[in-house]
């Protein structure tokens, strides 16, 4: 893909208000879509039109994407089988390295060995998130089931 001059990528740095402003626009456009699948135009270099089909699957996921960067979130798109460093995958988590090691030491999260280097499986790394994330939602469950019986 082309970028023009004036166009600074996404990646490291929050969007600007114009970007911001973008991306709510293409969002509102698409939610307003009826059917399940979205026709959009989009002007090539030469400046001829053409169109394009959002699967719903590509709309979920551009919808998620503009919603981030409308509200001016900087977003990174990690591909499932990416291999994260130690410290990446510890960021990921929002836990120091040293207790991310801890867990892959204790067989928690699945990991490679790279040299002697630990390398985690982004989809591995997710996967357990998503566990935690269960585990703790089910045990609030039980304590505001446990509150409601003392009240």
């Amino acid at each position: 893909m082309t970028l023009p001059s004036s166009a600074v990528r996404i990646g490291k740095r929050l969007p600007s208000a114009q970007e911001k402003a973008a991306a709510n626009q293409l969002r509102q456009v698409i939610a307003k879509q009826a059917s399940g699948e979205v026709e959009i135009s989009v002007v090539t270099d030469g400046g001829k039109p053409v169109g394009v089909t959002l699967t719903p699957g590509l709309s979920d996921i551009l919808m998620e994407l503009l919603r981030h960067i409308g509200s001016g979130d900087a977003v990174t798109i990690l591909p499932v089988n990416q291999m994260l460093t130690t410290k990446q995958a510890a960021d990921i988590l929002n836990v120091s390295r040293p207790f991310l090691v801890g867990l892959i030491d204790k067989g928690e999260i699945p990991h490679t060995l790279v040299g002697r280097h630990r390398r985690v499986k982004a989809d591995d790394l997710f996967a357990y998130k998503n566990s935690r994330a269960a585990t703790r939602s089910s045990a609030l469950e039980e304590l505001a089931e446990i509150d409601a019986e003392l009240i």
